[in-house]
């Protein structure tokens, strides 16, 4: 496997995956340009070791060929201006144009090929539609860590035409590393931090983790759940009645494992689910009927930012409630805040999945934390032990 930081990439065409899934609003202005910003370090390095870089990436789910709201052509101007170079674009990612640009490409010069997805065989990994792509490149490098747990053509099929000249951008080793230090050689006393809607999308992440962590926090939508499964009246909070058994399960194998695993004790709940509801503390597992619990209270913050001031490696993913409504971020507000904290004292702290990302972007505690990742679904399969085709195919 080939090293970004050892690799000579003078004179050669490096075809780089990289995630540009970037949300637009309706002047086609991207609202968070977190995933370019993470890529300009890999695309630097290419050009000043005397490569040209080709980029290909995918943009929303379009859904029967080329719509120009999914155009990646949106993004030139900002790229252009954060690499400080005019890039290049091809209205389509194979084809004669796209051949014919990147064969005239010089050093130090990119090239952004039009959105993957305009071409259903990207997602159904088509191994032809993967070689066209390959036939652009001398290089293959992937750096789109969000997209690494799919098997598309741009993220795992194209790899196999560069036998020897494939490897990981810095964003996927930075991902990789960062991950690891957390399952693999993380530095006890270990706490994941778990939130968000529901338990279906976290059961298994959780099951993994319990041989892992020594503390597992529960908070967010997915918390009554358990608290319900525990005998609790959680009024009209969301719930997931065919997982009762499923969290009592999760619970039991907890105490076997001798895991901490909190959930919380109080709740801020609201007659109804809007921001201007009105509002009252009470037991977790005591809302009153008509009610629905959405953030956790006060006593549940100061219990859960104690474990995680006392922790040497922590990973959150998933709010702590409805934190999109104002007055129902205080939980979320406070962990992030404890997270921070606990890394100022030299905990690693890793931050993935969307709603965790938003929320440290939004109260400026990006720099605060170890790490954020740039992938929510690749980040939780990769946790839970499973091979992400889009490191395979570069380990491999």
């Amino acid at each position: 496997m080939k090293n970004i930081d050892t690799y000579d990439f003078t004179d050669k065409k490096v075809i780089v995956r990289v995630d540009f899934n970037v949300p637009l609003n309706d002047k086609f202005e991207i609202t968070d340009d977190t995933r370019i910003r993470a890529a300009i370090p890999t695309i630097q390095k290419i050009r000043k070791n005397g490569g040209a870089v080709i980029l290909m990436s995918h943009l929303g789910r379009p859904k029967t060929g080329p719509e120009d709201k999914f155009s990646l052509k949106h993004l030139v101007k900002d790229l252009s201006q954060k690499l400080g170079t005019e890039v290049q674009f091809a209205d389509d990612c194979i084809g004669q144009q796209a051949a014919d640009k990147s064969a005239a490409l010089k050093p130090g010069e990119v090239l952004l090929l039009e959105n993957l997805r305009f071409y259903k065989e990207e997602t159904k990994g088509d191994e032809a539609f993967a070689e066209k792509l390959a036939k652009l490149a001398d290089v293959y490098m992937n750096d789109a860590f969000g997209t690494a747990h799919r098997a598309h053509a741009s993220t795992a099929i194209i790899a196999q035409f560069f036998p020897e000249e494939k490897m990981f951008g810095y964003v996927m080793t930075n991902e990789l590393i960062s991950i690891n230090k957390v399952v693999k050689e993380g530095k006890k006393p270990i706490t994941a931090v778990l939130g968000g809607a529901k338990v279906s999308g976290k059961i298994e992440i959780i099951n993994h983790l319990l041989a892992k962590v020594d503390n597992l926090i529960i908070g967010g939508g997915m918390m009554f759940t358990f608290i319900k499964a525990m005998g609790g009246h959680i009024g009209n909070s969301l719930v997931e009645e065919d997982l009762l058994d499923t969290a009592k399960a999760a619970m039991k194998k907890a105490k076997e494992l001798g895991v901490n695993f909190y959930i919380p004790t109080d709740t801020i709940a609201a007659d109804k689910f809007a921001n201007e509801a009105n509002k009252k503390t009470c037991a977790a597992g005591d809302i009153p009927d008509g009610w629905m619990g959405l953030d956790i209270g006060p006593e549940t913050i100061k219990i859960f930012s104690e474990v995680i001031l006392n922790s040497s490696t922590i990973l959150w993913n998933g709010p702590m409630g409805v934190f999109e409504l104002d007055n129902f971020a205080k939980g979320t507000i406070d962990i992030a805040m404890a997270i921070a904290d606990s890394t100022a004292k030299g905990a690693f702290s890793l931050v993935g999945g969307g709603d965790s990302v938003a929320a440290v972007n939004k109260y400026n505690l990006k720099d605060k934390v170890s790490y954020v990742s740039t992938g929510g679904g690749a980040m939780l399969e990769f946790i839970e032990g499973k091979v992400l085709p889009g490191v395979a195919a570069i380990e491999g």
